[in-house]
């Protein structure tokens, strides 16, 4: 089965009387599902700023790597969530240069940041859809980055 495309609904953290967890949630095509990924707080306020559109004024991690992609013309041409296991999404980035093309292993985090960037396109393998997504109105304690971090 082909890997289903997907998007970024957004960036939240997870509140519990636990803590807080940051979460990014991939959106899927047509339906309320979605497919929770929780991840560290820089990964999430970049992937924030890149789905805001917003640049710093000195190049953070994935902007410098996205700068160092262009200056070699390398192209990111798309990301693929392609296992879980053990609770732990795993990752691959397409890469394409001079016509060759090289999957190479990410964290999802890093990848959602990037091809977001890139605007590369998103996509889960279908087990990984059919194992972990879960509607978006069944997830509780969900906060706006934003909102949560008071900006």
């Amino acid at each position: 089965m082909e890997p289903v495309r997907c998007g970024v609904r957004g960036v939240y953290m997870a509140v519990s009387p636990l803590g807080a967890s940051p979460a990014v949630i991939i959106s899927l095509p047509g339906e309320e599902m979605c497919i929770p990924i929780y991840i560290g707080l820089w990964e999430a306020i970049s992937i924030r700023n890149a789905l805001k559109g917003e640049v710093p004024p000195r190049p953070l991690t994935h902007d410098l790597f996205v700068e160092f992609m262009k200056s070699f013309g390398i192209e990111l041409r798309e990301m693929v969530i392609d296992s879980i296991e053990d609770g732990v999404y795993y990752a691959r980035l397409i890469l394409v240069r001079d016509n060759h093309h090289l999957s190479m292993d990410c964290r999802p985090s890093d990848g959602i940041a990037l091809s977001l960037r890139c605007k590369a396109d998103l996509f889960v393998d279908p087990e990984v859809v059919a194992g972990s997504s879960v509607s978006f109105s069944e997830l509780s304690g969900l906060q706006d980055l934003d909102t949560y971090l008071g900006g």
